[in-house]
């Protein structure tokens, strides 16, 4: 009897070595288990709670890159107008600035004995940050608006005229004079009027399409060379100009080219002109393909009024 039970105990200590045994190979192969936090009796749950699950932390995200700063430029485009008119479309991004010049003749001495600065030619002041330059209105004596420089009114600006605006820094804008115009406490510094508005709220005017209502022409065609000056919803400017174009065309040109507001400047081949610089100071070409004037009109000096575009 003491026998047996000996036996059975040793029969049972094996059983329960062997069970150890195979509880301990298997643990290794079922630590990665998820436990549920309740034994089984057969070493499972110890195995699983001494190998917990690990999280992996999710890298840091990268900063946002910062915007590269808006380099003063001028883009230039061409568009292919209903007609097949070719128009050529100069935008002026970035902080740029504009001065109105007097030209020698027009406004000429009423605007040099007033005491303005900014003369028939470029300064050497403004040469290092000229981007570009271009045309202005028509000769004062016919009488298609008001002209004023530098805070001085060399004649008269007229309610309803299509106006370019520039105020003390520079800026520029296009605006309906005497409907809204000049704003509250708006720093005027310098006004360009000539016309009526060209184009309106992106479209081009019920006028636009009467070329006849927009200054004698060489010749008395319809096509002549013509330039005008659009604003877009960002407030930049957009010149426009060609040399056989008729005044719906550079509507249709600046308002493609997303023009909001916009106005005829001078036309006919001697006064049409836009000069281009690629980077500020640099050599300036001449881009209304067979402009009359070289490239370097405005350096040497010019008859007629005219706007530089400078950098900052």
């Amino acid at each position: 009897m003491i026998f047996l039970v000996r036996s059975i105990i040793v029969a049972g200590a094996l059983v329960s070595l062997a069970f150890l045994a195979t509880a301990c190979t298997a643990a290794p192969a079922l630590a990665p288990a998820v436990s549920s936090g309740t034994g089984t009796g057969t070493g499972t749950g110890a195995a699983a709670s001494a190998h917990p699950l690990t999280t992996v932390a999710k890298p840091a995200p990268k900063p946002a890159p910062k915007p590269k700063p808006v380099t003063p430029h001028v883009t230039i485009s061409r568009v292919r107008t209903a007609d097949g008119v070719v128009v050529t479309v100069a935008a002026f991004r970035g902080p740029v600035r504009y001065v109105l010049h007097n030209g020698s003749s027009d406004p000429g001495y009423a605007a040099a004995a007033a005491g303005v600065k900014a003369g028939p030619a470029v300064g050497s002041a403004e040469r290092g940050q000229l981007l570009a330059a271009f045309n202005g209105g028509f000769k004062l004596g016919v009488g298609a608006g008001g002209y004023e420089q530098e805070g001085h009114v060399i004649s008269p600006l007229l309610r309803g005229y299509a106006s370019l605006i520039i105020d003390r820094s520079g800026r520029a804008r296009i605006a309906l004079w005497g409907y809204g115009t000049p704003g509250p406490g708006e720093a005027v510094y310098s006004v360009r009027q000539n016309l009526q508005l060209l184009v309106e709220h992106g479209q081009p005017t019920p006028a636009a399409y009467d070329w006849y209502a927009w200054g004698a022409t060489l010749g008395g065609g319809e096509y002549v060379a013509r330039s005008a000056v659009g604003e877009d919803a960002a407030g930049d400017l957009l010149f426009a100009g060609s040399m056989s174009a008729s005044p719906e065309d550079l509507a249709q040109a600046l308002a493609e080219r997303g023009a909001r507001i916009g106005m005829e400047l001078d036309i006919n081949p001697e006064w049409v002109q836009l000069d281009v610089a690629a980077k500020p100071g640099g050599p300036l070409t001449a881009e209304v393909p067979g402009q009359n004037r070289p490239a370097d009109q405005y350096l040497w000096g010019w008859s007629r009024d005219f706007f530089a575009v400078l950098a900052g």
